[in-house]
């Protein structure tokens, strides 16, 4: 089966580019800007060139062109231009469309000139906050709205690791001094998405600290054993969909019984259910943060 997505309802359209659907309609009948085609059974839809077509204008109309403008220059010399302004100006966005459409051909060669282009004005880190992260916010939207199927984020998202995989190992061959804090960094048990949790690993071994990956679903029980071998030890976890809401402040007295009861050790914890708790109920000994950026500064301040 071809997962390549080669049809795209407007309401796509509008997930995938954020244009709202009667901006579209009206850019397609008043300006001619897209050809919407028809089914064997009469229903419309947009093919991949019309996709593009429209990010790239959506690009354009951003950076400061008027759509009457856009609409008179020849469709084949657009990209072109969104290239020549992509070289001026703030370049996140168009990265980001570029990472969508290799997400739905399934274009690892898009994705690699689109990341090392990248690599020549930004570091990694500044990659990953600025257009992994919001790549990644988007891509959890249109997976939600089956705008994408679980095919093009598992495409998406193993290139995204390889990255992170690559930049950590540079960081752990340079290290030369013996770390004076451990971090150990894992998810709940039936938590699989890991991204944001390997990216933490990068930035605390960037730090000089230890970090111990334990990588997804891992049980309480299997951390007691760490504790025989460290002392001090900051356990960090992203709760993305695990555990559930009605689940959470159990999970979270029995980490507190099991682990916490050892002095100087602590549980970072951020990620989407994190929302779902009150905080000034956690224990003394467990921190919820909202962003990874926030994470990350604490990461400093302690460093």
């Amino acid at each position: 089966m071809n997962n390549i997505k080669e049809r795209f309802s407007i309401k796509d359209l509008e997930n995938l580019t954020g244009i709202k659907a009667h901006t579209i309609r009206i850019w397609e009948k008043r300006y001619n800007l897209l050809e919407p085609k028809r089914t064997d059974t009469n229903i419309r839809y947009y093919d991949l060139a019309s996709f593009q077509k429209l990010l790239n204008v959506s690009y354009l109309n951003n950076n400061g062109y008027k759509i009457s403008k856009i609409a008179t220059i020849d469709t084949d010399k657009i990209p072109q231009l969104v290239r020549e302004i992509a070289t001026e100006t703030n370049m996140e966005s168009h990265a980001i469309n570029s990472f969508k459409l290799s997400m739905l051909n399934f274009d690892q060669a898009l994705f690699y000139k689109t990341y090392n282009s990248l690599l020549e004005e930004k570091s990694f880190e500044d990659i990953f906050y600025h257009i992994f992260l919001p790549l990644l916010s988007e891509i959890g939207v249109l997976w939600q709205t089956d705008t994408i199927n679980p095919a093009h984020e598992h495409f998406i998202s193993i290139l995204i690791r390889q990255k992170i995989l690559i930049n950590t190992e540079k960081i752990l061959c340079e290290q030369t001094h013996e770390p004076s804090k451990t971090f150990v960094l894992y998810l709940p048990v039936n938590e699989i998405h890991e991204l944001g949790l390997m990216f933490l690993n990068y930035i605390i071994a960037k730090q000089g600290h230890r970090s111990i990956y334990l990588g997804p679903s891992v049980p309480i029980e299997n951390l007691i054993e760490l504790k025989n071998y460290y002392n001090d030890i900051n356990f960090v976890s992203y709760f993305t969909i695990k555990p559930e809401e009605e689940n959470i402040s159990k999970y979270l007295k029995e980490f507190d019984e099991l682990i916490l009861s050892t002095p100087n050790t602590k549980l970072w914890i951020l990620g989407n259910m994190i929302k779902t708790i009150d905080k000034a109920q956690l224990p003394i000994n467990i921190t919820a943060f909202n962003l990874i950026t926030d994470l990350t500064e604490e990461l400093k301040n302690n460093a």
